[in-house]
């Protein structure tokens, strides 16, 4: 049931306004070699917009549509497409469902989703229900409900969906998970990681310019804080836990032969947004009286049923340089990386009780992937992984094919979110995490990462 389709189902999607592409089958690609993939883009802001511009340097796509509630960000991407020497896209966004009639374009092969969370899992079951390859930024989906919806309209249609998870093709990541692979760390044991940013810049601004300063969000925010800061004021809960998760699990097959059991997450007291609200506008400023609900730093402590234990950190909401803290113990040995930690000890190897830098392991282990297309792929955005996540895209849509990150790692990975909050809620109470496999996690292969493709 969870393994690749022999056929794509050709009856309607009765009530949704949505034709299925014809003669698309699993198995075979959605395009010749001669042909390029037809894309549509759903989301032209800041993240999107970065998403089309990747998409537009390569010879294989072309992109035929696009859609944003935004009049100038559609005029900021057509712009963009006319200067990559494509022809200007067909344009969506009269008004919030608009983008379903991108998605009955029988001229769309795949299709990247990059709006709004709230947005995210009903645009990605709406583009898995019009046949189209779909692509969805993270996290994927806010509830459990919603982890179940991408898993079930994935497995009634055959449509594969590709969690955009860009941290996995970091070049330490994958550098590291080369040396999981080759057993370097021995049997696992341990994972932390995490997401600590700053993101007050980006929760709050002038209303005027994106990350600019200011107190503002909401209807009087602009970009992000027009709509991600609503979700540390509603819920206390880690709310966006892939960046450091993501590459955590695939070290750790999970969903291949491995799987998240249960979840326990504490938080504590919610005072940095409030802070930065009052020195930034005073404390009359009227998001001054506002009671933000998420704590400052929630930390969540995930154990798996191979006997691995992983702690996810989420702190984003006080002054903290970028990290994700990566963190991985085997019985004969571990590491701590990160951009601005990069140790090692090897039982056998290294000197002594103390650490080693990892340069030399990093070059040792680097992955084929970047000594492949390092030089090039430097220019796509946050060092380089953006054009390895929208490559791995591409390349798996053309082929029709199951993605390196699929709807069941999509589920599995975000629903650190709903799981955290109810066990916030209950005093630290454990929390099941859901078999979004239906069992399958047993007999599935892990993917093979430790390639030059994709």
């Amino acid at each position: 049931m969870n393994q690749r389709r022999n056929f794509i189902k050709k009856t309607a999607i009765t009530g949704a306004g949505i034709a299925l592409l014809p003669n698309l089958s699993l198995g075979k690609g959605l395009i010749k070699d001669t042909q390029k993939i037809r894309v549509g883009v759903i989301g032209v802001g800041l993240r999107g917009t970065n998403h089309l511009d990747n998409l537009l340097k390569r010879t294989d796509v072309v992109v035929t549509a696009i859609c944003d509630i935004d009049q100038n960000r559609i005029d900021i991407a057509q712009d963009h497409i006319i200067k990559a020497g494509q022809k200007k896209a067909k344009a969506f966004g009269k008004n919030e469902q608009d983008y379903k009639n991108l998605l009955a374009l029988a001229e769309i092969d795949a299709v990247v989703i990059a709006t709004p969370w709230l947005w995210h899992t009903k645009m990605a079951v709406d583009s898995m229900k019009a046949g189209k390859y779909t692509g969805l930024e993270v996290s994927a989906a806010n509830t459990l409900e919603e982890c179940w919806d991408l898993v079930n309209t994935h497995e009634e249609t055959g449509s594969h969906l590709m969690i955009l998870e860009n941290v996995n093709y970091r070049r330490d990541v994958l550098a590291v998970l080369n040396m999981v692979k080759q057993n370097v760390f021995g049997e696992l044991l341990h994972f932390r990681c995490g997401y600590q940013h700053d993101l007050r810049g980006v929760k709050f601004n002038d209303g005027k310019t994106a990350y600019g300063k200011g107190a503002e969000f909401g209807a009087k925010g602009i970009s992000e804080s027009a709509w991600r800061t609503q979700h540390s004021l509603l819920r206390n809960a880690d709310v966006y836990p892939t960046h450091g998760l993501g590459p955590v699990a695939v070290m750790a097959d999970i969903n291949r032969g491995n799987r998240f059991l249960s979840l326990t997450s504490h938080a504590t007291k919610g005072v940095g947004l409030h802070k930065y609200i009052v020195d930034t506008a005073g404390e009359n400023h009227p998001n001054a009286k506002l009671k933000f609900k998420q704590g400052d730093i929630i930390t969540s402590t995930i154990e798996t049923s191979n006997g691995e234990t992983i702690i996810v950190t989420h702190n984003v909401n006080n002054p903290h340089p970028y990290s994700l803290g990566f963190k991985v113990q085997g019985a004969q040995g571990l590491t701590d990386f990160d951009y601005h930690t990069q140790r090692i000890h090897i039982e056998g190897t290294t000197e002594g009780h103390g650490w080693e830098n990892m340069d030399s392991w990093f070059e040792k282990y680097d992955h084929p992937l970047w000594k492949k297309y390092g030089s090039s792929a430097t220019e796509a955005g946050h060092g380089g992984i953006d054009f390895y996540v929208m490559n791995a895209f591409i390349e798996s849509a053309k082929e029709n094919i199951a993605p390196p990150m699929d709807a069941y790692d999509a589920a599995a990975w975000s629903a650190v979110t709903p799981l955290s909050e109810l066990s916030i809620e209950n005093n630290g109470e454990p929390q099941d995490f859901p078999d979004f496999t239906r069992g399958t996690w047993i007999k599935r292969k892990p993917y093979n990462w430790i390639k030059d493709t994709y």
